[in-house]
């Protein structure tokens, strides 16, 4: 299969555009926002675990609803228009987060939420398609081309809203609070702009129409069930997922609480948003540079380099003591970050039967939704009863290590023998749509 550089291209800029909602919202702005201006007036415990209900709210919610909604788009054949549903809802969350004011953090957790559903709910979709512009030869080379584009949008926006918040003069704004809305506003509208190509470039292949004698959602749930029975037809993809798991709950809890282990340790806001920037910047070239080193040594050996370096991170935050320990904590994050999260999902993808992608990324997606649950709740307790962060990090050791014990037991090459058996029987020469 030959790659079709304006299709892959089409599809790594929607990367490139609501990448921009996991920096400037997720990550950097409205955290800060969310604690100075729309929770104002409330306890500081009360408005910091307020934040934390509302991630795990929107974290829950698009983990059940992504089986569902995956099952749902094998059948109908339209991850394009799930796709969309999902993006204007997390773009117009975005729009409407400009609106948010003083002692507004009720409208604040609700759009959040809203905007979390919008942009992992997509993602799903996203994935999906990833089978379905590429072949097996080509997979790890344009999945890291999307964690690519993504840093590049995500921090280049960052940067402007940043260099906005910090000189709203320049940019013709009363203050910083006006422009942190404005900022708001300016991912959805970066999200709704980069994602235009995918839409009207991507084509999904045109499959039969199956007669329906029940709901959509009815089928959801029925394929759902189907896919947990099937799950155990596929043992070196279920070990994968079981890994997958645990060590992206380390690189889950890691992204979600540096910022907060960071100022709990004596390091200050500036230090923490130029963090934030380096980790965005670095982790371009080296996630292209695990791109072109899966096709040397194998995705695997890869991505294990990538764990290990993540071991060294865990505890190098141990230890950290200055904004310099921190800067150089986000040099190796930005080092490793896009290359872990772009190789799994390629390995993933290899190994996932043909006509299931989407259902499949559904569990996928259940996967990486969780490890936003469980990791940061180790922290915070191990934190608690010990009375010290450090601990707290320290603790996810304990996701890496079993991480890479359970992915040695990975049988990627069985992997892919197994999916094209189940493709075979059930009619289809191929595993990957030509």
């Amino acid at each position: 299969m030959k790659l079709n550089k304006k299709i892959t291209r089409s599809w790594m800029m929607y990367d490139f555009g609501n990448s921009a909602f996991a920096t400037t919202i997720m990550a950097a702005v409205l955290p800060v926002f969310y604690y100075d201006v729309a929770a104002v007036g409330l306890d500081e415990n009360l408005a910091a675990s307020y934040w934390g209900y509302s991630q795990s709210i929107a974290v829950l919610v698009v983990a059940v609803l992504a089986p569902i909604l995956g099952a749902i788009s094998d059948f109908s054949a339209a991850k394009k228009k799930f796709l969309r549903f999902f993006a204007f809802m997390g773009i117009i969350a975005s729009i409407l987060l400009a609106f948010v004011g003083e002692g507004d953090y009720i409208l604040a957790s609700v759009l959040f939420i809203i905007g979390s559903i919008g942009f992992s709910g997509g993602n799903i979709f996203y994935d999906g398609l990833l089978p379905d512009i590429t072949d097996e030869k080509n997979i790890d080379k344009v999945s890291a081309g999307g964690f690519a584009y993504g840093y590049i949008g995500g921090g280049v926006l960052l940067a402007i809203n940043i260099l906005m918040i910090l000189q709203p003069g320049w940019f013709g704004l009363p203050n910083a609070t006006v422009a942190s809305q404005v900022s708001f506003a300016s991912v959805g509208i970066w999200w709704f702009v980069f994602s235009i190509p995918l839409f009207k470039n991507i084509k999904e292949e045109q499959k039969e129409k199956v007669k329906r004698d029940r709901s959509y959602i009815a089928i959801g749930f029925s394929r759902v069930g189907n896919t947990f029975r099937e799950l155990k037809m596929y043992k070196q993809l279920l070990i994968f997922l079981l890994a997958f798991w645990l060590y992206n709950d380390g690189i889950s809890t890691i992204i979600r609480m540096a910022t907060v282990y960071g100022r709990d340790v004596g390091i200050d806001g500036n230090s923490l948003i130029v963090a934030l920037l380096i980790t965005q910047f670095v982790g371009i070239p080296f996630t292209f540079f695990f791109g072109w080193i899966a096709e040397k040594i194998t995705a695997k050996k890869a991505l294990y380099i990538t764990l290990y370096v993540y071991l060294g991170i865990v505890i190098l935050g141990y230890f950290m003591t200055s904004a310099v320990h921190f800067y150089i904590l986000a040099v190796c994050v930005g080092m490793v970050q896009g290359g872990a999260q772009s190789l799994s999902r390629s390995i993933f993808g290899r190994m996932v039967p043909a006509g299931k992608h989407a259902e499949f990324f559904g569990f996928y997606g259940i996967s990486s939704k969780f490890a936003a649950v469980f990791g940061p709740f180790l922290f915070a307790f191990i934190g608690q009863i010990t009375g010290s962060s450090r601990l707290g990090i320290l603790s996810l050791i304990f996701f890496f290590v079993a991480g890479i014990i359970l992915l040695k037991f990975v049988d990627v090459e069985k992997g892919m023998k197994d999916a094209e058996k189940a493709a075979d029987r059930e009619g289809k020469a191929e595993i990957k749509p030509q």
